[in-house]
């Protein structure tokens, strides 16, 4: 008996399709029909995850500019943050910093000296064949025992180096010894640090030798030479005057001089030099315009992802859509908070009249001239003004981006649990949709193998009784 076949195929599940050969029916439209119309509850998951994931970046990308925007003003709205001074001198040598502890004003002063290591030089020496002990004497009278592992020049230098004495040493070559030959050094001695604490004295001879005073002093021995004494830097207030006030330092740079100022010093000056601490008001223009075009560009953004656009398609119709804020009254809320804080008056004053202006299409801009000119005027009540509107910004972008309670970062981080919800349930759907997809399939082939059969036993049946019927009815 022969079998007429079953052309079949394969789909992108690798699943066996039918094209209906016996049949005549397209069974593998039939099977992708059916599909399509029971994959509706998937699909429309599917773009509901779509949009999700598109909320959620733009969530995700507004919460990273008010958590940087809640940097920015909690800074701003620190105690003296806007208490920024630059500084002059009538001399170059003298310069200074400051900080917001720092106040406006002048002050004169001369410069008597400024700090320095002590240097010596000691006699000439040479390598010897006992080995030596020496004592360094610090400022303080501290003792510090150095012990050479030999006689020679160059392992006592490095035992000075290597011990807590704070001194350094170098071996100088001073020629030879007229008798011997022997190379002769000499060692300078500087202290490794500047000021009067860093002065130093050395024995030959131990702490003991050195306190019953029969060790021997390198730096007093013939030969020997001072280079360079330590000192303190040194300058006087009012000099002449009966409030001269003397101020030193064990370096060149002075902490102590005024509150919030830096001075640093380089050479002596007899003449006195003047220091000048003025507003920098460059650096508070820049700021103030900064935080402003922070805030702007937050609600720029709010305000574009929330505009409704029009547009026409191929057919002439015209549609509109929405961005991901669009009708989001948690953003909107959020975007008339911040406008506030730098729209509305603080302590009772505008802010126009330090040049925060609001326009007419809702947009803060800066004028950085007339700022300057309500700088000029009133410096104090300037600063305090734009102290307390970057406190209400600085609270504003935290309560939305705060890491554990801000409203953006709670709304993120609940959208995104359900965005991970729903991709299951696509998955769900896509399992189940396979499997029947596949038993679509298997019932189609079954249908095709069982007519193919009927058909081959029907072929057969005729073959065996070939018989025909003539006109009349009757067989022949």
């Amino acid at each position: 008996m022969t079998t007429s076949g079953v052309s079949t195929g394969t789909n992108t599940a690798g699943a066996s399709t039918l094209t209906g050969t016996v049949s005549g029916l397209d069974t593998t439209a039939l099977v992708a029909a059916e599909i399509a119309s029971e994959s509706a509850p998937k699909d429309a998951l599917s773009a509901q995850v779509t949009k999700d994931n598109t909320l959620l970046t733009a969530l995700q990308t507004l919460n990273t500019s008010y958590a940087s925007l809640a940097t920015q003003a909690t800074n701003d709205a620190a105690p003296n943050a806007w208490n920024v001074f630059t500084t002059s001198s009538s001399d170059p040598s003298v310069t200074a910093t400051t900080t917001t502890d720092a106040a406006a004003g002048s002050i004169s002063f001369t410069v008597n000296s400024v700090a320095a290591a002590q240097v010596d030089v000691t006699a000439q020496m040479e390598d010897s064949t006992t080995t030596p002990t020496f004592t360094i004497v610090g400022s303080t009278g501290t003792q510090v025992e150095i012990d050479p592992a030999s006689g020679s020049v160059s392992d006592i230098v490095s035992a000075i180096n290597q011990s807590s004495a704070g001194v350094s040493a170098i071996a100088v070559a001073s020629g030879k010894d007229a008798t011997t030959g022997a190379t002769l050094y000499r060692l300078q001695l500087t202290s490794s640090n500047t000021g009067a604490s860093g002065a130093f004295s050395i024995y030959q001879g131990s702490p003991g030798d050195v306190t019953a005073g029969t060790a021997s002093n390198l730096l007093s021995a013939p030969g020997a030479a001072s280079i360079q004494s330590a000192s303190d830097a040194s300058v006087t207030l009012w000099a002449g005057s009966a409030a001269a006030q003397t101020i030193t330092s064990s370096t060149n740079t002075l902490s102590n001089l005024l509150p919030g100022v830096t001075v640093t010093v380089s050479k002596a000056e007899t003449t006195p030099v003047t220091l000048s601490i003025v507003p920098d008001t460059t650096t508070i223009t820049n700021a103030a315009g900064a935080l402003v075009t922070s805030v702007q560009t937050i609600l720029s953004s709010i305000a574009t992802s929330s505009a409704i656009t029009s547009s026409t398609d191929a057919s002439g119709n015209i549609t509109t859509s929405g961005g991901p804020f669009t009708g989001d009254t948690l953003i909107r809320n959020a975007s008339y908070a911040l406008f506030n804080t730098l729209a509305q008056p603080a302590n009772g004053v505008s802010p126009d009249s330090i040049g925060i202006e609001i326009n007419e299409d809702g947009t803060i801009t800066f004028d950085s001239t007339k700022f300057q000119a309500a700088l000029a005027a009133d410096p104090s009540g300037t600063q305090s003004l734009l102290q307390s509107m970057s406190s209400a910004v600085a609270a504003q972008a935290t309560a939305q981006s705060d890491p554990v309670e801000g409203a953006l970062t709670t709304r993120a981080a609940s959208l995104s649990s359900d965005i991970t919800g729903l991709n299951s349930q696509v998955a769900a759907w896509t399992t189940e949709l396979a499997a029947r997809q596949t038993a679509l399939e298997s019932a189609y082939a079954s249908m095709e193998s069982q007519l193919s059969a009927l058909k081959t036993q029907a072929n057969w049946l005729t073959q065996q009784f070939p018989a025909t019927v003539n006109s009349s009815g009757a067989t022949d």
